[in-house]
């Protein structure tokens, strides 16, 4: 029996363009034999994903599943060919089964299950990203799916008591920071987390702008801080106005809620996925 070595893996994968893991498991059952994997990734629809896997997959879903016990939760995007069939039904089946998987098991592997959609559905399909969350200790999560499955949110807020996590008020709050970022394209949960690469960016292009040309250095300086705080109370998750009353910050209203419920809440992470953005 021939070894199965990474060579020989990366061989098969040449030929079939199958992922890593689908090869492996095929010499696996061939032992070893080249021609024997290659005909059984034909067999369970490697081949189509293949001739398929050159053309642009630019349309797709958001989804999410968060498990029953409301501890874990997952958001995922996959992409495919055309809107057509992101608005199928079987193709909207088969990302909540993927999402479900994903959340179930860490690190699950999904790649045997896009090949067989390939197969079946007729396009190119990409799994693009999945990201699954844990509660860290006292809190819980919420997902929401926004714009027929383009936009995706995943958040965990934290509480102190275990009791208060089970409270409709807490639970409506979930729902409402989830909401928030959907529509409000919230980059980061407070201004401390904005990366330094972005800070930087908008405070060059914000230093470019017509509003500061033939300004005194001091007066430069003013203008320049006032548009950054105006980006950062924009982008930024508790800085934002609540999206249910945009007079009061969203800071304001999670401090409101934990004070009705006794308790100190925070928004602890949160993912927003857009179908087709840029990552």
């Amino acid at each position: 029996m021939p070894e199965i070595t990474p060579a020989l893996v990366g061989q098969l994968r040449a030929m079939t363009g199958a992922g890593l893991m689908a090869c492996k498991k095929a010499l696996d059952q061939n032992k070893g034999d080249l021609d024997g994997a290659v005909d059984l990734l034909r067999k369970q629809g490697a081949a189509a994903a293949v001739k398929k896997g050159d053309r642009a997959a630019n349309e797709g879903l958001i989804g999410q599943f968060i498990t029953s016990g409301g501890k874990v939760g997952c958001l995922i995007e996959v992409n495919c060919e055309t809107d057509f069939v992101a608005r199928n039904d079987s193709f909207k089946a088969f990302v909540n089964e993927l999402v479900a998987k994903a959340a179930a098991q860490h690190g699950a592997d999904l790649e045997p299950d896009r090949v067989v959609a390939v197969a079946r559905i007729g396009e190119n399909i990409q799994i693009r990203r999945t990201q699954r969350l844990e509660v860290q200790g006292v809190g819980g999560l919420a997902a929401y799916i926004h714009t027929g499955g383009k936009v995706g949110v995943l958040v965990e807020v934290g509480a102190t008591k275990e009791s208060v996590v089970g409270m409709d008020d807490f639970k409506q709050l979930l729902r409402d920071i989830a909401l928030q970022i959907a529509a409000g394209s919230s980059v980061s949960v407070s201004r401390n987390d904005v990366p330094v690469e972005l800070i930087n960016k908008e405070r060059e292009i914000a230093a470019q702008s017509d509003a500061l040309k033939g300004k005194p250095a001091a007066a430069m300086e003013t203008i320049l801080k006032g548009k950054m705080n105006k980006y950062f109370e924009t982008n930024c998750l508790l800085e934002q106005g609540f999206v249910k009353n945009p007079e009061l910050k969203l800071e304001d209203h999670l401090g409101a809620v934990g004070k009705l419920l006794g308790d100190t809440l925070t928004v602890r992470r949160f993912f927003r996925f857009q179908v087709g953005e840029a990552i």
